[in-house]
C-alpha cells in the first residue's frame, strides 16, 4: 500500500504474536502459558509504580482469533496508526510463534499494512536474549539466510506489505550478532530479485546502544529504538544512601532491585541524539516497564503520562517530515501491544483510550 504524497507521516508500531499457546511455551513456562501470564500477575513494586496494567476495549485476547486480529488493525487505523511491524521468530529454519501472522497472510485479513521484523535474539529464561539460561538459541549460516528469505517471498509479495518506493520494508532487530551481516543482505536482495519482488529496503533496528552506519553492512536505514539501551537519563535511587534506606524500610525496596529511570529524562535525552549523516527512522514509546516478566533487575520509566508522550511523538513527526521525504517519512511506535514491557497503545483499565487520543492528535496537529 503506497500512501499519497499528502498524507502526513506513516506511523509503524511494533507488533508482539505472544498472546496464543504454543507448544514450546508450554514446555518452558507450563501449560497453556500466553504473556497474559506475565501481564496479570504483575505487582507495584514501590509507591505510585502502576502496575499491573491489564486491558480493557480488547480484553486478555487470543491472537489465533481473527475477530481479535481484526478488532486490533480497526483500532489502530481509527486512531493514526499506518501499519503493524509483526514481530517475526526464525531460529534456523525453524519458527515460532508464527500462527497469527501465517493467517494474516493466508486470510488476507485484516486490510492492514504490514511489515516484518526479525526478532534474532536467543530465547531466555530471564527474557533478556543473552547467552545464559538459553532456552532456544539462535545460529547462522549463509545457507540458513537463503532458505530464510525464500520463506519470507510470500510476505513481501503481498499488496498490504509496506514498501518504500517500491522496495519491501524488512527490519533485523539485532545485526549486530550477525557473523556477516553484508554478506547476508547481499543474499537476500539476490533472492528476492529472484522471485520477481524487486529490492529489498533493508533496516537494522538501533537497540543496545548499536549505533553504526547501516550502508556499512549492506542495509539502507536505521530505525530508532525506544528506549534504547543508552538514552535513558539517570537511573533514580541507585546510591549508597538509598541502599541504606531500603535496609531502614524508609524506602521501598524495590527502587533499589531494579532500575528506575524517569520518562521524562528518557524523552530529552532521546531528542538531543545528534541527527546521523544516514537515513533513521525515529521511534517513541509510551512507557516502558518489564516488571511483569522480572521482579529484580527490571527497567521501569516512571511518569508517562498520554500528553507526554503525544508531545514527544508530535516532535518526532515533525522532525521526520522535515529531514525525510517521499515514502521514507516513517516513525515507528514501541509498541502496539507489548504488554509485559508496559509499552502498549491498546487501551488499558487505567488510561483507556488516552493515548491513542494522543496518537491521533500528534498526526494531525
Amino acid at each position: 500500500m503506497k500512501p499519497s504524497v499528502s498524507d502526513p507521516a506513516r506511523l509503524i508500531a511494533f507488533y508482539l504474536p505472544q498472546f496464543h499457546p504454543i507448544p514450546e511455551n508450554d514446555e518452558w513456562w507450563g501449560k497453556g502459558f500466553t504473556e497474559w501470564t506475565n501481564v496479570v500477575k504483575a505487582r507495584p513494586l514501590f509507591p505510585e509504580h502502576y502496575q499491573p496494567h491489564l486491558p480493557a476495549d480488547l480484553g486478555f485476547y487470543d491472537l489465533r482469533l481473527p475477530e481479535a486480529r481484526e478488532a486490533q488493525a480497526d483500532l489502530g487505523r481509527e486512531y493514526g496508526i499506518y501499519g503493524f511491524c509483526y514481530y517475526h521468530y526464525w531460529f534456523n529454519r525453524r519458527r515460532i510463534l508464527e500462527r497469527p501472522f501465517n493467517e494474516v497472510l493466508a486470510s488476507g485479513r485484516p486490510n492492514f499494512p504490514f511489515c516484518l521484523c526479525w526478532a534474532n535474539e536467543n530465547w531466555t529464561r530471564v527474557w533478556d536474549g543473552g547467552t545464559d539460561n538459553v532456552l532456544l538459541a539462535q545460529s547462522y549460516d549463509h545457507e540458513d539466510d537463503l532458505r530464510h528469505i525464500e520463506s519470507l517471498i510470500p510476505a513481501f509479495r503481498d499488496e498490504r506489505y509496506i514498501r518504500i518506493d517500491g522496495r519491501p520494508l524488512f527490519l533485523v532487530y539485532r545485526t549486530e550478532v550477525l557473523p556477516n551481516p553484508s554478506r547476508t543482505a547481499e543474499i537476500w536482495r539476490a533472492a528476492a530479485a529472484r522471485a520477481g519482488v524487486g529490492d529489498l529496503y533493508l533496516a537494522r533496528v538501533e537497540r543496545f546502544g548499536t549505533h553504526i552506519p547501516p550502508h556499512s553492512i549492506g542495509f539502507d536505514a536505521a530505525v530508532e529504538f525506544a528506549p534504547d539501551g543508552r538514552n535513558l537519563g539517570a537511573a533514580k535511587f541507585h546510591t549508597k544512601l538509598s541502599s541504606k534506606l531500603a535496609k531502614g524500610r524508609l524506602i521501598s525496596r524495590g527502587y533499589i532491585e531494579n532500575n528506575v529511570f524517569d520518562y521524562v529524562e528518557l524523552v530529552t535525552s532521546m531528542l538531543q541524539i545528534p541527527e546521523p549523516p544516514h537515513t533513521r527512522f525515529r521511534g517513541v514509546t509510551p512507557g516502558w516497564d518489564n516488571s511483569p516478566r522480572r521482579t529484580r533487575g527490571s527497567y521501569i520509566f516512571h511518569g508517562s503520562t498520554p500528553e507526554k508522550y503525544g508531545e514527544w511523538l508530535h516532535t518526532v513527526i515533525e522532525q521526520t517530515k522535515r529531514r525525510l521525504h517521499g515514502d521514507e517519512q516513517i516513525v515507528f511506535v514501541n509498541a502496539w501491544n507489548e504488554w509485559g514491557e508496559g509499552n502498549h497503545l491498546e487501551p488499558d483499565q487505567k488510561w483507556g483510550r488516552a493515548y491513542l487520543e494522543a496518537t491521533r492528535k500528534a498526526t494531525r496537529s
